[in-house]
Formats: C-alpha cells, sequence, structure tokens
C-alpha cells in the first residue's frame, strides 16, 4: 500500500507541561555550572531551545497503545489475521510474539524458497500477519504508516525551565545509594507537534484518539522519571486534516479520478480499505470476519479541493463549527467496530 497515496491525515496539536517533565540529553556535558541531566536542546528559529524529540513522543505512544490493544484483545500471537492483538517487539525469548522476529522467520522461509513458489505479494502477507499495533507503527519488516514531528516551543520565551535535585535510596538500608544529583525541567510553556497518518483505515485513526486522550487525561506520561510524578501533559488538539489526494468532486459526490468509483455525497471520512478492491482487502487482511465491508463515516464536514484543485480535503479545527473531537468520536466507532463480540 505505500506505492499508493489514498488517504492522509495531519494532526496538530500542542503539549503543555501538567507539571515537570524531562527528555533526557544522551550525554553529558563539561560545562559544571549545567545540571548533572539535562533537557534535549536543538537549534530552532535562529536559536538555541529545548524540545521534545519525535521518536521520544512515537516511543510513548505506541507503548500506551499496545496498552490499550493488550487490554480489549490478546498479548499473544493467535496466527489468525482476524484475532486483535498485540505483539511484544522487547521479547526476545518467544519469537512468536515478537514482529520484528517472527516477520524476518517469515521471509527467511521465502527467501529458501524456489522463485515459482514464494509468495506474489510478499508486503501485503507482511502486513496481513502484523498485529495491530506493528500495522500502524511498523516493524523491522514493515514501514511505518505514522510519523511524528518533534515538538519545537509555540514560544521559546513563555517556557519555564527550572533545575531540581534528588538522590537515590538504597532499597535495603534506606541510606543514600547515588547523589545527590540535579536534573532540568520544564515546568511551563507550550509544545507544538504534527502526527501524520498514511493510508490507514478508520480503526487506526481511532486508536490514535484514544491513546491522546488517555495522554491528556495523565494515564501515562513522556520522558524522564514517569512513575516519580514527571512526564504528564495536557493535549490541545489544534486542527486536523483529512486528504484524498487522488479524488475529486464529480457532481457533488467524492469521486476517485479516472474510475467510476464513487460515494454517493461529499461529507464522507474514507478509511484505506474504501479504495482497495476485493482481492486487495483480502491480501492485506481487511475482510476479517464481523468486520463492516465499507471502512466509512458519514461526516458533518464537506470535502473540497486541495491546493491548486488537485485532490480533496476537510479540515477539523476547534476554532471552526466542527472541531477535532468530531474526527476521533467517528474514528473510535469504527475501532469499536473491531473489537471481538463475545456472546455469552
Amino acid at each position: 500500500m505505500h506505492k499508493r497515496f489514498v488517504n492522509h491525515c495531519t494532526i496538530e496539536l500542542n503539549l503543555i507541561p501538567d507539571g515537570p517533565i524531562l527528555i533526557k540529553s544522551g550525554k553529558e556535558g563539561a560545562d559544571p555550572t549545567k545540571p548533572d541531566m539535562e533537557f534535549v536542546e536543538t537549534y530552532h528559529q535562529g536559536g538555541r531551545t529545548v524540545y521534545l524529540p519525535g521518536s521520544s513522543l512515537k516511543g510513548a505512544i505506541r507503548a500506551h497503545a499496545e496498552r490499550i490493544v493488550r487490554t480489549v484483545g490478546k498479548d499473544k500471537n493467535p496466527s489468525d489475521p482476524d484475532v486483535l492483538w498485540a505483539g511484544n517487539p522487547l521479547d526476545d525469548k518467544h519469537r512468536e510474539d515478537n514482529p520484528n522476529l517472527y516477520l524476518e522467520d517469515w521471509k527467511s522461509k521465502q527467501k529458501k524458497k524456489d522463485l515459482k513458489d514464494r509468495h506474489p505479494y510478499p508486503g501485503a502477507e507482511l502486513y496481513k500477519l502484523s498485529c495491530f499495533v506493528s500495522q500502524l507503527f511498523g516493524s523491522t519488516s514493515v514501514a511505518s504508516r505514522l510519523r511524528i514531528e518533534d515538538a519545537y516551543p509555540v514560544d521559546p520565551k513563555q517556557l519555564k525551565l527550572e533545575e531540581r535535585n534528588g538522590v537515590a535510596i538504597d532499597r535495603v538500608f534506606g541510606s543514600v545509594a547515588v547523589g545527590p544529583f540535579n536534573y532540568q525541567v520544564c515546568t511551563g510553556g507550550a509544545f507544538r507537534t504534527k502526527i501524520h497518518l498514511k493510508n490507514f483505515t478508520l480503526a487506526q485513526l481511532g486508536l490514535i484518539g484514544l491513546v491522546l486522550r488517555d495522554l491528556n487525561d495523565g494515564w501515562f506520561g513522556i520522558g524522564f522519571a514517569k512513575s516519580r510524578g514527571l512526564g504528564t501533559v495536557q493535549v490541545e488538539l489544534s486542527s486536523a486534516v483529512v486528504q484524498y489526494p487522488g479524488c475529486e468532486l464529480r457532481d457533488g459526490k467524492i469521486s476517485v479520478i479516472g474510475s467510476q468509483q464513487q460515494w454517493t455525497h461529499n461529507h464522507w471520512l474514507l478509511g484505506v480499505r474504501e479504495f482497495l478492491s476485493d482481492k486487495d482487502s483480502d491480501s492485506y487482511g481487511f475482510t476479517n470476519q464481523g468486520l463492516p465491508k465499507e471502512d466509512r463515516k458519514e461526516i458533518s464536514v464537506e470535502a473540497k479541493p486541495m491546493t491548486y484543485n488537485f485532490g480533496l480535503q476537510m479540515r477539523w479545527a476547534n476554532d471552526e463549527v466542527a472541531d477535532v473531537t468530531e474526527l476521533f468520536t467517528k474514528a473510535v466507532e469504527s475501532w469499536s467496530s473491531r473489537l471481538p463480540r463475545r456472546v455469552a
């Protein structure tokens, strides 16, 4: 699916410290006047400033996404693409539960086969064999559909940086084991970032919405010493844009360029499955048992031409009639339909 661009979502948000946060630098400087643990810094807009690396944000978001999936699904590989589950990319003992390992094993077996006996669509099969989280965030065998930009300060002058002191206590004797040491934290200001999703299903978008909701509610944090009160942030959703670069408006309806495929009007939120043939949907594992064939939701936002009048897009913003919560509410409905239904 990475060879085509059928849909794309960009979510712009601000992360506001709800207490002290610290993303540690990986190395210590030689300046004795600086704290032992420094905040990561970079050059931005002509000056040096602290920031939140996209890699750190993505790691925290992925970890919580795995918790959500394991809560409602399974944490072990069921060897059934219809079952919702989340693998463990850090588990080296159980290869069947680590997407970085069992997918590599599958590729190795394919290489040992004759060309005529190899799977005709290895990329689709690797995606189908991946757990739900790896399908979204990627693995060493499957490319990620999600990208997070570094979060830079909205206004560097509004940042509040301070130093704090700490010690490490010996768990046996109760005395000081390491320290005292000092570390730098940020307690005020706002950091702006963007989350990009490409070729996504509505269920995948819904999962991201749930993760951002939980991050805002303080269910998990980012950075250093989360278990000691650091790392909680408020999530301020600024805007969201969903784009269909291969579509146009034809008779007031969303239509695929160069195709007869179209939808009934221009108020549809469309997942990637809507753009695939039945054969491709089956190859990628989208035709799961118990799921509706449609991957779309009716919304209040109207699709309008993108820049240069090529492609279509829909926009949600907090300063407009339809805010971002509508987008996630509709997407979470699709996520709910992906969950297993058990009958007593």
